[in-house]
């Protein structure tokens, strides 16, 4: 039996509540499950020490026993400092798309010709007007 220290999503529409369970694989996500480990609460702040509450014997006892986390709960873990940071690869993720890559280019160069623009020396048109006065007697 494959095992999973997963979230267990409770509270209403809109106001999410969480249990960390451990609960057998093939069971749906709000299923059965064999034992609460503890519970996580998004709606409070990051740094509010109810946000995020375990039974850390518990979690140490069912690692131990094979069962494996989710991406959620390992962080988790790697932020209660119970498992190792483990190096986590997605570049493509921040890349820009496209259109931003276009954009970015377009206001590159229009930045490029107003910096021309402003550093080009500007040619006195008082040379051209006495030419005009001369030719107009």
């Amino acid at each position: 039996m494959s095992m999973k220290i997963r979230l267990a999503r409770g509270g209403s529409k809109k106001r999410p509540f969480y249990r960390i369970v451990a609960a057998d694989s093939r069971m749906p996500r709000d299923g059965r499950f064999i034992e609460k480990l503890g519970t996580y609460n998004p709606l409070l702040a990051k740094d509010n020490e109810e946000r995020v509450k375990m039974n850390m014997e518990r979690v140490q006892y069912w690692l131990g026993e094979g069962a494996q986390p989710t991406d959620r709960i390992a962080r988790m873990l790697e932020a209660a400092g119970v498992r190792e940071k483990t190096e986590r690869n997605n570049p493509k993720k921040g890349a820009p798309h496209k259109k931003a890559v276009d954009r970015a280019e377009e206001k590159a160069a229009k930045a490029a010709a107003a910096a021309e623009a402003a550093a080009a020396p500007v040619e006195a048109p008082a040379e051209e007007a006495p030419a005009d006065e001369a030719a107009a007697e």
